[in-house]
C-alpha cells in the first residue's frame, strides 16, 4: 500500500545509492560498479520497500504490532477510517533502544513471509573509551576460525572444524537434491532453502565469533587489533576438502568487515600487515628453516612446540610491536567451540559468552 512518504523514501534509497557510487568512483582502491536492480532475471527481482522513520511505530509487547501511515486516496480506495493505520502483527525482539530509522520491509519468497528490518542509532557508549593502550594480534582460519594473542598475554582460539563440517553436509545434502532435478531444472524451493540456510548457519556463527572475541579484548585494555592480510586470491590446492574449505566456506572479506564494525563500536583501531612466513617462524629462536608443521602443531629444533596458528598470531603481533615488551604467555589458551547457538569455552573462560549476532530483524 504506497502512499508519499513510501515514495519518497524509495526515492531517497536510490539517491543514497547512486551517491555512494559516484563517491567511490574518487577512490583509486575502489572499483564500484553502479546500482542494479533488486534481484536478477533469473530469479526474478527482490520485493521490498521502504517506510520513512516518521511513517511507522512498532508496539513491542506479548503481541508485537507494527503500524504503517497509509495516505488518504488508498484510505478511500480500502475503505479505512480517517485515522486508521495499516496495522500487522510481527515476531522479534528489540537489541538496542534508540532513535528508529528508516523501515526495510522484504518478501522472502522461500519461507512465503515478509521480513523487517530497522535500524536504530545508539548513543556511543562511554565504555567505549576506557583507558587501555594494549595490542592484539589475530591469525585467520578456517579449522581454526580465529586465533588471538594479546601483549597481555591472555590467548584464544575459536575453533571452526565442527562449524566447517556442517556446511559441507549442507553442500553434500544439495548436490544430492541437484542430481534428482528433472532435465531442463537448475534448482528447487528445497535447494534454495538449503543454500540460504548454509550461509546463515555459517554467517551468524562467525558474527557471533567476532563479537565474542573482541567485547574480551575491549575488557582487557585491546586498543589496536592487527588481523593478518588475506586479501590476495587463495591458491588451488591438491585437496578437494581444502579448496572446499578455501573458496567456498571461508569468506575473508565479509569477518574483517564484520571485525572492523564491532571493533568500532568498542573504540579499537584496526590494522592489515602481512602474515607472510609467520606461521612457519619459531617465536623462540626466530627460525623458519628449522621448524616443521604437522597439522596444527609447530615444533622446532630448538625445542619449542605450539599450536600453529597461535605461533602466526604472536609472530604477527611481535612484528607490530617492536621491541616492547609482551606479557608472558597464559599456561594455556581459553578455547571456544560453537555449539549452534553460541561460543562456548572448553577451558576456563573469565567471561560468559557474549556471542549474539545483533541483528534486529523481525518476521511479519
Amino acid at each position: 500500500m504506497l502512499g508519499g512518504a513510501t515514495a519518497q523514501a524509495m526515492i531517497k534509497r536510490n539517491e543514497s545509492a547512486w551517491q555512494s557510487f559516484f563517491a567511490l568512483l574518487d577512490d583509486p582502491s575502489e572499483d564500484p560498479s553502479p546500482p542494479g536492480y533488486w534481484g536478477n532475471e533469473e530469479d526474478g527481482r527482490t520485493l521490498q520497500t521502504y517506510v520513512r522513520n516518521d511513517a511507522y511505530d512498532i508496539q513491542w509487547g506479548e503481541r508485537s504490532r507494527l503500524d504503517i501511515r497509509v495516505g488518504q486516496d488508498l484510505k478511500e480506495e480500502f475503505e479505512m477510517g480517517y485515522y486508521e493505520r495499516l496495522r500487522l502483527d510481527v515476531r522479534g525482539n528489540p537489541h538496542w533502544d534508540g532513535k528508529s530509522g528508516r523501515l526495510t520491509i522484504e518478501y522472502d519468497d522461500i519461507d512465503d513471509t515478509f521480513r523487517v528490518y530497522q535500524p536504530v542509532t545508539v548513543a556511543v557508549d562511554p565504555g567505549s573509551e576506557s583507558a587501555g593502550d594494549e595490542i592484539a594480534a589475530l591469525d585467520l582460519g578456517v579449522n581454526t576460525l580465529v586465533a588471538c594473542s594479546t601483549t597481555t598475554g591472555r590467548r584464544y582460539l575459536y575453533h571452526g572444524r565442527d562449524l566447517f563440517e556442517r556446511f559441507r553436509e549442507t553442500t553434500e545434502e544439495i548436490a544430492r537434491l541437484r542430481n534428482q532435478l528433472e532435465d531442463g531444472q537448475n534448482t528447487s524451493r528445497r535447494i534454495r532453502r538449503l543454500y540460504r540456510t548454509r550461509s546463515r548457519r555459517r554467517d551468524h556463527a562467525v558474527d557471533a565469533c567476532v563479537r565474542d572475541l573482541v567485547e574480551r579484548l575491549s575488557d582487557c585494555g585491546i586498543r589496536t587489533v592487527v588481523v593478518g592480510d588475506l586479501s590476495a586470491d587463495f591458491p588451488v590446492t591438491g585437496s578437494s576438502r581444502a579448496n572446499e574449505m578455501v573458496h567456498n566456506f571461508w569468506s575473508y572479506g565479509e569477518l574483517t568487515d564484520q571485525l572492523r564494525n564491532v571493533c568500532e563500536e568498542q573504540g579499537i583501531t584496526v590494522e592489515s600487515r602481512s602474515e607472510a612466513g609467520t606461521s612457519q617462524q619459531c617465536p623462540d629462536c626466530g627460525q623458519a628453516e628449522r621448524t616443521c608443521r604437522h597439522q596444527s602443531t609447530l615444533t622446532c629444533a630448538c625445542g619449542f612446540e605450539g599450536h600453529a596458528d597461535l605461533v602466526a598470531s604472536r609472530n604477527l603481533l611481535t612484528r607490530r610491536i617492536d621491541n616492547r615488551t609482551i606479557a608472558r604467555p597464559m599456561a594455556r589458551p581459553v578455547r571456544f567451540q560453537w555449539d549452534n547457538h553460541e561460543w562456548r569455552s572448553t577451558t576456563d573462560a573469565s567471561q560468559s559468552p557474549t556471542n549474539s549476532a545483533r541483528t534486529r530483524k523481525m518476521s511479519l
